[in-house]
């Protein structure tokens, strides 16, 4: 019986295993955005069919003569996986070491982009109207910030909410929004689940201005629950995972009542992630059959209303820029569309060279102009790479 050591359990995070409290802080992020069904209750969100077997990696070879340089701007910038789906085609992919092609990455945020897709997948089914009031679903909703506005207002993020997404204040909104769905240690007065929780934010009534607000897409989610009478989870692997033709489940994160965090909490490998951009890219259709329609494609694809969009972060970088149907929408000359979530997660989309790039990360910071600054720039740079591709 061998007597030496054992091997690291938790390679990348700091001393022993991370915790509850520390998972989404530099050094635990590198093991945790891998991990996180060690540390959370997850849900399976289901790809209905056996798993292929998995083809070798394609490396940098393609991009590098183009973008010299570009595996050591990866690795400075946090990289865990990227790829290059142009086409059907796999053209560029790079993992760091101690990470796997069929491992799975914590999407953050992009999970928002995710929701919004499986909200469309009603409305192509006419199961909904975004111009319906946002309780006619959810009377539970009635008294909060969410009592008036629209479900297109909700999909926009155009509802006024008392609601701090400042990821470092332990007194901020977002962080008793994570406690609540499990992803903090719970503290005393705080709301037993996230439904709970989304029922008591409040607001001023005003609508029309663009106010990021994690808490819409789980509002999102209860609705999607409502109208389709699946759990969340269950519905995101109908409406769309199971259409993917995934190599991979996919995973959520849930509360105490098995209610999936929507906005945040989705885990899966960077090539199925580059499955949902294809789908995009090929105006809602996947290997299984429709998602949504060309039309909610094109919606996405032409951006949100420059007028509401308020947030310097996302202007400084692109002027032009918007938010509609739970995307991020440049208004560049290259119509690049994008999931973003913090800790440098992405799923972007190239309509000019009908590419998608993924890019998953575990920034040490969750969100600041430098590590942006860093993301857009090799973005844009593999874009306008791909033109000579």
């Amino acid at each position: 019986m061998s007597t030496g050591p054992h091997p690291d359990r938790y390679p990348g995070a700091g001393r022993g295993r991370p915790t509850l409290d520390s998972w989404q802080e530099a050094p635990d992020n590198r093991w945790a955005f891998s991990h996180l069904g060690e540390l959370v209750p997850t849900a399976t969100v289901s790809r209905r069919s056996p798993a292929a077997p998995y083809s070798a990696t394609v490396r940098l070879d393609v991009l590098e003569p183009r973008l010299p340089g570009l595996e050591q701007r990866l690795e400075q910038s946090c990289t865990d996986a990227f790829l290059v789906l142009r086409g059907s085609e796999v053209i560029a992919e790079y993992y760091r070491p101690g990470f796997a092609p069929d491992d799975r990455h914590l999407l953050m945020s992009v999970s928002k982009s995710l929701c919004g897709t499986v909200f469309g997948a009603l409305v192509e089914q006419g199961l909904i109207d975004p111009e319906q009031p946002i309780t006619r679903h959810v009377p539970e909703l009635a008294g909060s910030a969410y009592d008036g506005p629209t479900l297109q207002q909700l999909l926009d993020m155009e509802i006024s909410v008392d609601y701090s997404e400042d990821y470092v204040d332990p007194g901020s909104e977002v962080q008793t929004h994570d406690r609540s769905a499990g992803w903090r240690s719970r503290r005393d007065g705080d709301p037993e689940n996230d439904y709970e929780f989304l029922a008591s934010l409040r607001g001023d009534g005003r609508t029309g201005e663009f106010q990021y607000c994690s808490a819409n897409t789980d509002v999102l989610a209860w609705i999607i629950e409502r109208v389709s009478g699946l759990r969340y989870a269950e519905a995101l692997s109908v409406y769309l995972w199971a259409k993917l033709d995934a190599d991979r489940d996919a995973t959520i994160t849930v509360d105490r009542t098995g209610f999936g965090f929507a906005n945040a909490g989705v885990s899966c490998t960077a090539r199925d992630l580059a499955r949902v951009g294809r789908m995009m890219l090929d105006g809602g259709v996947a290997p299984g059959g429709r998602v949504v329609s060309e039309a909610w494609v094109r919606g996405v694809m032409a951006g949100g209303s420059r007028a509401a969009m308020t947030d310097p972060g996302f202007t400084s970088a692109f002027p032009n820029g918007s938010y509609t149907r739970q995307w991020w929408c440049t208004g560049d000359e290259r119509g690049n569309v994008s999931g973003i979530g913090i800790h440098g997660q992405n799923l972007w989309l190239d309509p000019p060279t009908d590419s998608v790039v993924v890019k998953l990360s575990s920034w040490p910071d969750p969100d600041t102009a430098h590590w942006h600054g860093l993301q857009n720039g090799i973005l844009l740079d593999v874009s306008r790479a791909l033109d000579a591709v």
